[in-house]
């Protein structure tokens, strides 16, 4: 069959069970072009022997009644994959093996996905552009000199330059929603406690949340029925009745009311992307539903309290990379000084930035003064989307206050970086599901991407409203095969 890498997963998977192709046939045309793509820096490590072999052992004996049969996936490289390297984008864990399997990967190969390797990422998944990743940027499949977002940037640009029909990625404070915009594809962010975060490298523990990323919402809705699940091994897993996402998909969203934010009109905001809201506005009036103005009033807090929430989680989280016990270690006269230059040379700059803030704002003296505080914003932040939803289904803003910006355009200015979060981070701290949906594009034809904010649990519901638009919108992707070789 002609085309393989076009195919949408669902398309893939009644192919593979109608027997028009095989197991093999798609994970060598996924190689094949992932091969020719060695210019966008995609992936990190490749296994590509292995899944080959796998496929074979699929098509040889075949279970077609597990939701992925045969599908050959790459994930990003913060997923830990039992004997294969797991490297989080870092230096100091340039050669850690796992002797284990998340959770979320695990569910993936339990329902016959096929791992093809793991995909570049920001280290630690601190960035908003995949340019702090030690293994150096991905460039996007859209344009050679745009960033595809971070820190899930080598999984979108992976999904966007069909090197992999779908993926996962984790999201702290966008970094699903942010890079799927970027590329024009879509990218869910989940309810905090929706998938395990076992064997997930933690970044920020109470706002990383692993999810999936595909060409459309129908292959997206599929993906995270099979890796949301209870896992008794993760504490902060949460034991709800779950949906069939992808069997309940709809698109019949008539008298849902969605909310209109009025704080997420920010200054400086290109006409190009209110320009998009006011279409998204129309999309789903067009499909019976009704909008309805709103106030989230605490929203212009939410950047400065996540930069002090995640930057604090993170110093705690990385204090284990000492060279000790696991990952890169540099000699030292004593026991500090190995400590101190293993963390000096096997961290980047935007880690140790972060490191440094946390550990400020945990300090003595400081710890009432930012980290309390930023935790009582948060609530407040929490209860402005409780009190909405009394009155709203679902809420509609961009996904990003831009397009993608250029390769290097922000790496020296932190707080303009940060500021591209700005529409993202609220979700995390209110621990809440959103989905970024492609929308159209700006002036460049680079792609713009429109979110979704649901309530907690209510994936199903966003999914829904998300299938609606898309069938609208009618996006397409303008890519360019510059990369390949």
């Amino acid at each position: 069959m002609n085309n393989i890498i076009s195919q949408s997963l669902t398309d893939l998977i009644k192919n593979i069970k109608d027997k028009k192709i095989s197991s093999e046939e798609v994970t060598k045309s996924f190689i094949q072009r992932a091969e020719k793509s060695k210019k966008l820096n995609c992936y990190i490590t490749e296994d590509f022997e292995n899944a080959i072999n796998k496929a074979k052992k699929f098509d040889k004996k075949p279970n077609y009644d597990s939701k992925l049969p045969g599908i050959p996936v790459a994930v990003k490289d913060l997923f830990c994959t039992r004997g294969l390297k797991t490297t989080a984008g870092s230096k100091i864990l340039s050669n850690f093996v796992p002797t284990y399997e998340s959770t979320v990967t695990q569910n993936m190969w339990s329902e016959g996905a096929i791992p093809l390797g793991k995909l570049n990422c920001d280290e630690f998944a601190m960035g908003s552009s995949n340019e702090t990743s030690f293994f150096g940027n991905v460039q996007s499949p859209i344009d050679k000199n745009l960033v595809p977002g971070g820190s899930s940037g080598g999984s979108a640009s992976a999904v966007a330059g069909q090197l992999s029909p779908i993926t996962i990625g984790t999201d702290t404070g966008g970094s699903i929603r942010q890079p799927a915009s970027f590329t024009g594809i879509v990218g869910l962010k989940p309810t905090y406690g929706s998938c395990s975060r076992y064997g997930i490298v933690a970044f920020a523990s109470s706002l990383d949340q692993a999810g999936p990323m595909a060409q459309n919402v129908k292959d997206c809705a599929l993906l995270q029925e099979v890796i949301s699940t209870y896992d008794p091994k993760d504490s902060t897993s949460i034991d709800f009745k779950r949906s069939h996402y992808s069997e309940e998909l709809t698109n019949n969203i008539k008298g849902k009311k969605i909310g209109i934010p009025k704080e997420y009109r920010v200054d400086d905001m290109p006409k190009e992307i209110e320009d998009l809201w006011q279409k998204g506005i129309q999309y789903v009036k067009d499909c019976g539903a009704e909008t309805i103005d709103i106030s989230l009033p605490h929203t212009s807090y939410a950047l400065p309290a996540y930069y002090i929430v995640a930057p604090a989680e993170a110093s705690s989280n990385l204090a284990r990379y000492d060279g000790v016990k696991y990952g890169f270690r540099v000699k030292g006269e004593n026991l500090i000084d190995m400590y101190e230059k293993t963390r000096s040379e096997g961290f980047g700059a935007e880690v140790q930035r972060r490191i440094m803030i946390g550990t400020y704002v945990l300090s003595s003296g400081y710890y009432d003064a930012y980290y309390l505080k930023a935790q009582k914003v948060r609530k407040l932040i929490k209860n402005d989307f409780d009190e909405v939803y009394k009155k709203v289904d679902a809420i509609l803003t961009p996904s990003t206050p831009s397009s993608a910006f250029k390769i290097g355009e922000k790496t020296n200015d932190p707080v303009s970086m940060y500021l591209n979060d700005i529409f993202t981070v609220p979700v995390n701290l209110a621990g809440l599901p959103a989905i970024s949906i492609p929308a159209g594009h700006d002036s460049k034809g680079y792609p713009l991407g429109l979110q979704i904010i649901g309530k907690a649990f209510d994936e199903q519901n966003i999914l829904n409203i998300a299938f609606a638009m898309e069938e609208k919108i009618n996006f397409k992707n303008k890519i360019a095969d510059w990369w390949i070789k």
